[in-house]
């Protein structure tokens, strides 16, 4: 993955607007769990742009995208941002990048 770190909640919005044009890949990771650190080696296979959250750092971030997409706080977590919608959200060991690189291509 080419990660971006995803550091304030202002950024949603930009993730949202570039939602409409190509869906948006989003990966909640806490770095002190095994499975989190086995979910970003898994998800290190794929060679796409994805945004990084670590939930240690900015948990409010990972508080607002549930809020914003309706869907439960998961560590580690990864969803698909697509025309301004969570269409894709999976979380710890169902974490599979080649289904989540199929979800990114349907989004």
């Amino acid at each position: 993955m080419n990660w971006k770190p995803l550091t304030n909640i202002q950024e949603l919005d930009l993730i949202e607007e570039q939602s409409k044009t190509q869906p948006q890949l989003i990966f909640k990771h806490s770095t002190q769990c095994n499975i989190s650190a086995d979910a970003e080696e898994e998800l290190n296979k794929g060679s796409v742009d994805a945004y990084y959250l670590d939930l240690l750092a900015h948990r409010n971030i990972s508080d607002e995208i549930a809020r914003r997409y309706g869907v439960t706080h998961q560590s580690p977590q990864v969803l698909i941002i697509a025309n301004g919608a969570c269409v894709y959200h999976e979380s710890h060991w169902r974490i599979k990048t080649p289904k989540v690189l199929e979800q990114l291509q349907n989004g």
